[in-house]
């Protein structure tokens, strides 16, 4: 299911909609990295070019953790 969510990143509010599973997976990247979860968002969209949308953004984000921590696990 999508839902919409939102957060504060600059000082401004945002919104965004989300799978849970990346909503989830998002929260679990944040723990990892030891930061909160609208820290990481914001991080995630400073980085992002400006042609995407936020969702978007932390889909692929997402996307691509999993597949870097997929490859760690293989070179082990």
């Amino acid at each position: 299911m999508i839902r919409k969510h939102s957060a504060t990143l600059h000082g401004h509010r945002t919104s965004f909609s989300l799978e849970d599973e990346f909503w989830e997976e998002l929260k679990r990247i944040a723990a990892d990295r030891d930061v909160s979860i609208a820290g990481l968002i914001a991080t995630i969209d400073d980085g992002r070019p400006p042609e995407s949308n936020l969702s978007s953004a932390l889909r692929v984000y997402v996307l691509r953790w999993l597949r870097d921590m997929r490859a760690t696990i293989s070179q082990e």
